[in-house]
C-alpha cells in the first residue's frame, strides 16, 4: 500500500460510560476526567453510535471516527465493513458485572436492528489480590441449563477463574461471562453494544428497579456446552521490543508490543488501533513525532508505511 498524502496518525479521544458497577480507575490510573465515581468504561476507539471518539488532532480534528470511516474510507485500506468494525475499550470493574452473553452476527442481525454480534477479547491490565472472572458454564444440555436458570442456582451453574495482570481472555459470542471486583482491563470488540444478563445479583439501579433480564434471549444465543478456547500466545523477541501475539481469528487480531527501545515496524494492514497502556515514548513517522502516553490510543491508517516507537513503553494493538 503506498502512503496517503497529508494524512498521518490519528489520535482519539475516548467518551465514557457510567455504570452501576464501574468505579475510579480510569481516573487514577490514566489521568482521565471521568464524569463521576461510577465511571465503569473509557470507549477508547469508537465509531459506535453509542458512543464514538473524536479525533484529536490533524485535518480531521473534531470529526467523529464513524463520519471519518466513511468519508474518508481509504484512510482504512477501504476495509470491507461499511461500518467501523472494532471497538476497543478500557473496563474498571469495582463491583461485579452482571453475568451476560453476547449473539453472533446473524443473531444480532434478525433481532437486533442490525447490529453486529459480539465476539471479544480481554487483556488483562491490573486486578486485585484473588481476582476472578466468571467465565463459562456447568451445564451439559439446554434443559440443565433453563433449569439451573429458573431455579437460581448460580453457583453450582457458573465457572469461575483466577487472573491476574498479563492474563489474555479470548471471548467468543455465546460465552458465559462476567468481569468480576477489582478487574481492569483493555477490550478489543467487534463493534456491537448488544448485551443480554442471565443474572445480575438483584441489584437495583438509583431508582430502586431492578436492572433488566434478558433471559429468553440469553437461553437462545448462550452455547451449551460451554466451549473452552485456549489462548496460546506466540511470543517474538524483536530488535527494540517483544511482541507478544494473543489472538488471530475472523474478527480480529490482537497482540502487545512491549518496547524496550527503538522498535521499528511497517504498517501494512488496512488500519491498526493502538492504545497505550504503560509507560511513555516517541512516535515517528514520516509524517512527524509525537509523545506518547499511558491512556493515548490512536491509530495508524492505511498507507502509512514504515514507522518507529522510542521509549520504555507497553502497547496494546489491534486490527480487523
Amino acid at each position: 500500500m503506498s502512503k496517503v498524502e497529508g494524512v498521518d496518525v490519528i489520535f482519539l479521544e475516548p467518551v465514557f460510560q457510567e455504570r452501576i458497577w464501574g468505579g475510579t480507575k480510569l481516573a487514577t490510573e490514566f489521568g482521565y476526567e471521568i464524569p463521576s465515581n461510577l465511571t465503569g468504561e473509557c470507549w477508547a476507539v469508537s465509531g459506535h453510535p453509542n458512543g464514538q471518539s473524536i479525533v484529536k488532532n490533524g485535518p480531521f480534528a473534531g470529526k467523529s471516527l464513524g463520519e471519518l470511516y466513511t468519508e474518508k474510507h481509504e484512510l482504512f485500506g477501504n476495509h470491507s465493513s461499511d461500518k467501523f468494525p472494532l471497538l476497543t475499550k478500557i473496563l474498571d470493574a469495582n463491583q461485579d458485572l452482571s453475568v451476560q452473553v453476547h449473539p453472533n452476527d446473524e443473531y444480532a442481525n434478525t433481532y437486533e436492528n442490525g447490529e453486529l454480534g459480539k465476539t471479544e477479547c480481554w487483556y488483562v491490565i491490573d486486578c486485585v489480590d484473588g481476582a476472578e472472572i466468571i467465565f463459562g458454564h456447568t451445564a451439559q444440555t439446554k434443559e440443565e441449563f433453563v433449569s439451573k436458570v429458573e431455579n437460581g442456582e448460580w453457583d453450582e451453574l457458573l465457572t469461575r477463574v483466577k487472573v491476574q495482570p498479563g492474563d489474555f481472555f479470548y471471548v467468543p459470542s455465546g460465552t458465559i461471562h462476567a468481569l468480576c471486583a477489582g478487574v481492569l482491563i483493555l477490550e478489543t470488540q467487534q463493534s456491537s453494544d448488544t448485551t443480554y444478563r442471565v443474572y445480575d445479583y438483584d441489584r437495583r439501579d438509583k431508582e430502586g428497579n431492578e436492572r433488566e433480564l434478558h433471559i429468553e434471549k440469553s437461553i437462545a444465543v448462550s452455547t451449551i456446552p460451554h466451549e473452552n478456547v485456549n489462548v496460546a500466545p506466540k511470543v517474538k523477541e524483536l530488535e527494540g521490543a517483544t511482541v507478544t501475539n494473543y489472538v488471530e481469528e475472523e474478527y480480529f487480531t490482537v497482540y502487545k508490543w512491549n518496547v524496550q527501545a527503538n522498535f521499528k515496524a511497517e504498517q501494512n494492514k488496512h488500519f491498526l488501533i493502538a492504545s497505550v497502556i504503560e509507560g511513555e515514548g516517541e512516535l515517528l513517522t514520516t509524517g512527524g513525532s509525537y509523545q506518547l502516553q499511558k491512556g493515548d490510543h490512536f491509530i495508524l491508517p492505511s498507507g502509512i508505511g514504515e514507522f518507529e516507537v522510542k521509549g520504555n513503553i507497553e502497547v496494546v494493538v489491534s486490527h480487523p
